[in-house]
């Protein structure tokens, strides 16, 4: 069974947060399924979030509701297991509008995972993202 795999365990990092303003804007904001809020990057020419999960996971979606405007042309993921470097699992090409977006994920079990945006729509390279969620199975 398929199911969202970010738990309050899992530790997030994210590349920025808009002018420091974590309070408004930060990445506790993706995970909290609240429709008013979002994690807004600050400018840069690519932005990231790593999650680290308490335990080994497969993966089988990745879903993300941006900003229309402050979206991304190019995502990619990667992931690793235990102290292992990042490795490629999958590119993904969002579109620019406010719609939750699926993009299937080639199965992989990882404990860590970074997805990075880039080329932004955003001319200053901003991101703002309402949802980000992981989806698969948790192992044991």
């Amino acid at each position: 069974m398929t199911h969202s795999l970010v738990c309050p365990e899992t530790v997030s990092r994210v590349s920025s947060v808009l002018n420091r303003n974590t309070r408004q804007f930060g990445k506790k904001h993706l995970f909290d399924q609240d429709e008013e809020t979002c994690w807004n990057s600050d400018q840069g020419p690519s932005q990231w979030v790593i999650l680290e999960f308490p335990q080994r996971i497969c993966v089988s979606q990745l879903q993300i509701q941006f900003q229309g405007g402050f979206s991304s042309r190019q995502g990619r993921l990667e992931g690793s297991q235990g102290s292992e470097a990042l490795s490629k699992i999958v590119d993904f090409y969002p579109e620019d509008n406010n719609s939750l977006q699926t993009f299937p994920v080639p199965s992989a079990e990882v404990d860590r995972l970074k997805v990075t945006f880039e080329d932004a729509t955003d001319f200053f390279g901003r991101v703002v993202i309402y949802h980000l969620r992981v989806l698969g199975e948790k192992k044991v």
